[in-house]
């Protein structure tokens, strides 16, 4: 019997920040364990500062791991060549500029990715507009890349009931992230029943969608 590599492997992923020069005091961790075997699309939410664009940056290995690996297809992200990473995967920063990354060792000692079109496409925030059928026209194209085999990320910081319809309607697993924690849900109805994402959505969810 075969064994198909996960797309996604965030395996013990950790990154902490901190200030101080002499006596380090850590200010922000994020920590994450995240597996996704198949193509499909993930719907992410959190707070703003909760980890969200961090955990994407880790992805895609634009922001190195204080601990933990990322693998896409089997791959360390953090060991494959600069210029090559986005084969692999990539984050789009809302108005879809794609995120770049600091250098931290010659590019000749890393690894090939091994493919020429990304694998892994991250959306961070991206700006629905509504008219013109802007917002249709967006749900098929990551509806096309997961017809095609991608993994795709949604992240939204829903402020409209429509923001929640889109991501219930083209999305089929959800990640919550609150304060640097990374939560894995099935479907929308078991996300909606979390206190703390009920907390975070407040007036965007009726008091009887538990």
């Amino acid at each position: 019997m075969s064994v198909t590599t996960p797309i996604l492997e965030a395996r013990g992923l950790v990154k902490r920040y901190a200030r101080g020069l002499i006596r380090r005091r850590e200010t922000f961790r994020l920590e994450a364990d995240l597996t996704v075997e198949e193509s499909t699309i993930v719907g992410v939410m959190g707070p703003n500062g909760s980890g969200k664009t961090t955990l994407f940056e880790l992805i895609t290995g634009s922001n190195m791991p204080s601990a933990g690996t990322v693998r896409v297809l089997g791959r360390n992200i953090h060991e494959v060549k600069y210029g090559q990473r986005d084969r692999l995967a990539i984050h789009y920063h809302q108005s879809y500029q794609v995120r770049h990354f600091r250098r931290t060792r010659p590019s000749f000692l890393m690894q090939p990715a091994g493919h020429d079109y990304p694998m892994v496409h991250l959306f961070d925030e991206p700006q629905f507009n509504t008219q013109d059928g802007y917002i249709g026209f967006m749900l098929e194209f990551f509806r096309k890349l997961r017809s095609e085999g991608r993994l795709v990320f949604v992240c939204l910081h829903p402020n409209e009931p429509y923001h929640l319809e889109l991501m219930e309607e083209v999305c089929e697993r959800f990640v919550f992230v609150l304060a640097g924690r990374v939560r894995e849900y099935p479907d929308f109805d078991s996300l909606l029943r979390a206190t703390d994402v009920r907390s975070y959505l407040g007036r965007l969810v009726s008091p009887d969608a538990a």
